[in-house]
């Protein structure tokens, strides 16, 4: 059956909305719908338009505005922004059900006065981003804007029509502003420590290069809540397809598929009101920020602590790893033994059963998350999620050998080569800088973490480097299980 506005009274095999779509209102626009924003975000709206008829007016745009963003309008347009989420548990069981929040789709190339004036339109009263760490331009050393990059070169010149998310946004704040409208909130998704602090210093940044008066503007009116957020969403594999319309008897173009944990915490600042998340399992508190480090330091470095090990031992899948009773042991060593002594408190939560969680997550055998992805975009994920841990450790007097072990597991595996002597691919933005590094440390074995943009002076501070050395050596010697095993038992 196809799946559009038309054919969706006739599905009767999973749930479907309850809302009538034609009711709908954009009250967000969403740049960057993705895998994880229509298993998150757009999943928490269609929850409230369920339950509540008075939310109607919070329905979701969504933009694209980079090449590959065509892909998602020619599934989502055909398909009236309907499409399938299917959640599998870790014991087999399978729940698919149609989203309907994502009223509309515009690919901002193809008009962008349209997603100019969208944006501009009192409906819209928040605009949320799921554009990775690299939408924001910015740099991973200073942190600055990159006021260099072409693309914003080109949307700064007088004149010019807006093609990028920040020429876009700022085009109808100025329009806004100009009409008296209200600023919409802008609200980042994505995993990045204090998205929304991150997400105010480069867009006001862009403003004060475009129009100095508007970026005044946005100091006083614009919000910026910060957020936390957390599902494991795979990339759609292409059998997905074919298991959804033999399941189901529907055709999507684009299904989504999720573990069944959700988690979305939310800072409570607003510029012109928000939908009441609250009501369908969003966290809206003051202060994200015990929330966010808890994520990170536990779920994201825990990942990397898994990852190269797990690929060094032989291992391709998560669930594969995850299962290993000596990785196991690592992650809860990890977790129980150095990160959690470096977290804040965390109101509502029992960081005990956060771990237990975490480890039963990565054990789902239904997701099929791979090691590689796990893997690559060390460079941005280690100094983000583990050094934070080791070096606040290091401060408090705090032992590291785990974490420590973890970077020797980076650095070995970024040697471009597995323990049968077979290639891997090293999937990193600093790969060309990176390989040759760790391939001399086995003549200069700090050579590698001695990357000080990367690693600060780490390699100077023998409580970081003897745990680092030791498992170095034993990993090129012995091997990733009997290093591990050694590792452990000395635990």
């Amino acid at each position: 059956m196809t799946l559009d506005n038309t054919h969706l009274p006739e599905i009767t095999t999973i749930a479907t909305p309850s809302y009538p779509r034609d009711e709908l209102v954009c009250g967000i626009v969403h740049f960057g719908v993705g895998g994880f924003h229509r298993a998150h975000e757009a999943m928490y709206v269609d929850r409230l338009l369920n339950a509540d008829s008075g939310s109607r007016s919070w329905a979701i745009c969504g933009v694209g505005v980079l090449p590959s963003d065509v892909r998602m309008r020619d599934a989502l347009v055909p398909q009236d922004g309907l499409y399938t989420l299917t959640l599998k548990h870790p014991d087999g069981a399978v729940d698919t059900a149609v989203i309907g929040s994502i009223a509309r789709y515009l690919y901002a190339p193809d008009d962008p006065e349209a997603v100019v004036a969208t944006l501009a339109s009192p409906d819209t009263r928040i605009v949320s981003l799921t554009v990775t760490e690299g939408g924001y331009n910015f740099s991973a050393t200073t942190g600055e804007f990159d006021e260099t990059n072409p693309a914003i070169i080109a949307d700064l010149a007088a004149g010019a029509v807006p093609a990028t998310t920040f020429g876009l946004v700022i085009a109808a704040l100025q329009r806004r502003r100009a009409q008296g409208i209200p600023s919409f909130t802008v609200l980042s998704c994505d995993n990045i420590q204090g998205n929304g602090d991150i997400a105010r210093q480069t867009f006001t940044r862009f403003a004060e290069l475009k129009d100095p008066g508007l970026a005044a503007w946005m100091w006083e009116h614009t919000r910026f809540p910060n957020s936390m957020v957390d599902r494991i969403t795979p990339a759609t594999a292409p059998e997905l397809l074919s298991e959804v319309t033999e399941r189901t008897g529907i055709a999507d173009r684009w299904p989504v598929v999720a573990e069944p944990f959700t988690q979305w915490v939310l800072e409570d600042s607003f510029s012109d009101g928000r939908p009441a998340l609250e009501t369908v399992g969003v966290q809206v508190v003051s202060d994200v920020g015990p929330y966010e480090l808890m994520k990170l330091r536990l779920l994201n470095a825990s990942h990397q602590a898994l990852c190269y090990f797990g690929y060094l031992m032989g291992y391709r899948y998560v669930h594969d790893a995850a299962q290993d009773p000596l990785l196991r042991a690592l992650l809860r060593g990890y977790m129980n033994t150095e990160a959690r002594q470096t977290l804040l408190p965390v109101p509502g939560v029992d960081v005990d059963e956060y771990i237990d969680t975490l480890i039963e997550r990565f054990s789902n055998p239904a997701i099929g998350d791979t090691i590689a992805r796990l893997c690559q975009d060390s460079s941005d994920r280690i100094p983000k999620w583990l050094l934070p841990v080791i070096n606040s450790r290091l401060k408090s007097g705090g032992d590291v050998q785990l974490a420590a072990a973890v970077v020797a597991s980076w650095t070995r595996y970024a040697e471009g080569e597995d323990e049968d002597g077979r290639p891997i691919e090293v999937v990193d933005p600093l790969a060309e800088s990176l390989v040759p590094l760790a391939k001399v440390s086995r003549n200069d074995p700090l050579a590698f973490v001695g990357n000080t943009a990367l690693f600060g002076d780490l390699a100077s501070d023998n409580r970081f480097t003897r745990p680092y050395l030791w498992t170095l050596e034993s990993l090129r010697t012995k091997g990733a299980r009997e290093t591990l095993r050694l590792l452990l038992a000395a635990e």
